[in-house]
């Protein structure tokens, strides 16, 4: 095999802002291997708040190189992946998970069959999406909605944690006049106490919000667990559900985990964490970061796995270079062909 790396950078359409940051671009990494006439594909994308910038990305992707390509083939690759074998046990996650994208995507393309059927589902997988509207005024949000609506989206998700609680309600309400039909996610990004938690989620429960993601900061999963148990709406961790342990520590006291590939590991990460799930009442979330079609295509071949879905990043460009999975009518889909399925688009402008 033979690893190639570039990096490009992502711009949004409008600049996201959440509570504790607005993002306006953002650098992605391609990973491409190659072997027998054939190219695999996955991104990592940079991330402050996971620690993981640009620099690091590349770095680790160089000192992998390699111990990589003296692999004999993708699927011994994949193998010593899996079970968190040199050269692989050191990556940080984001870098893990996008060569586990490539090398599924290679693997894909050599056995002539879409991931999700390596993944043992046979039939495409095609879901709902989230769609995030960011912490904006009022009547912009309301506009969005509406117009998300129009486009066939059926869940929302929208963003809180302004200094002033009371906007962000105003700011649900106002989703939930323009799109009555739409279910609502709420994500204030761990900006709230636990003391504020527990007297605004009731408020936000009867402004039509169905479940809430991280409504208190990072680090204290017994508090997180005390805010679930006295929810009036599912209580879904994601700051605090980075890898493994974290969903292990937290199974059965909270509703959901919030799994992204690029911070829990990847795709047999999230397939080792469902399991261990399983039977406790903790549900999945599949999430992801500002990222292309590329980025986003392996967990949406995972798709069907979890209960609520945000896999919007790359609705969020103002151009994706790559397309595949759809998503811009609220669905996103496995594409037919092999591998991961997307390819690239045409170039912006043209």
């Amino acid at each position: 095999m033979r690893l190639d790396v570039r990096t490009v950078r992502l711009r949004l359409a409008e600049p996201l802002r959440i509570s504790r940051s607005v993002t306006a671009e953002r650098d992605a990494v391609l990973v491409a291997l190659r072997y027998d006439g054939l190219t695999g594909r996955g991104e990592a994308v940079a991330s402050g708040y996971l620690r993981q910038p640009t620099e690091l990305i590349r770095r680790e992707l160089d000192e992998l190189r390699p111990a990589l390509e003296r692999l004999p083939d993708p699927d011994q690759a994949l193998a010593e992946l899996r079970r968190g074998a040199a050269p692989f046990k050191e990556l940080s996650a984001g870098v893990l998970a996008a060569v586990e994208a490539a090398l599924l995507d290679l693997a894909g393309r050599r056995a002539g069959e879409p991931v999700h059927r390596l993944l043992g589902r046979p039939e495409p997988v095609a879901v709902a999406t989230a769609r995030t509207i960011g912490i904006e005024p009022p009547d912009r949000a309301a506009d969005r909605a509406a117009r998300l609506a129009a486009a066939g989206f059926t869940v929302l998700k929208v963003k809180a944690g302004s200094a002033d609680p009371a906007d962000d309600i105003a700011r649900v309400r106002a989703v939930r006049e323009a799109a009555p039909g739409a279910g609502l996610l709420l994500d204030p990004n761990g900006a709230w106490t636990e003391e504020q938690a527990h007297r605004l989620l009731p408020a936000f429960a009867a402004a039509g919000v169905e479940a809430v993601e991280q409504p208190i900061a990072p680090g204290r999963p017994d508090a997180l667990a005390a805010v679930a148990e006295r929810s009036p709406v599912p209580v879904i961790a994601d700051e605090d559900a980075v890898g493994y342990e974290d969903a292990c520590r937290l199974a059965g006291r909270v509703h959901g985990v919030n799994l992204k590939l690029a911070k829990c590991g990847g795709v047999h990460q999230v397939l080792r964490i469902r399991a261990a799930l399983r039977g406790s009442g903790t549900e999945l979330m599949l999430g992801c970061l500002v990222a292309s079609s590329l980025g986003i295509a392996p967990a949406v071949h995972l798709a069907d796995r979890a209960r609520w879905i945000d896999l919007d990043g790359h609705l969020l460009l103002a151009h994706d270079p790559w397309q595949g999975i759809g998503g811009s009518d609220g669905i996103v889909r496995t594409p037919a062909r092999a591998g991961l399925g997307v390819r690239p688009a045409p170039a912006a402008g043209r």
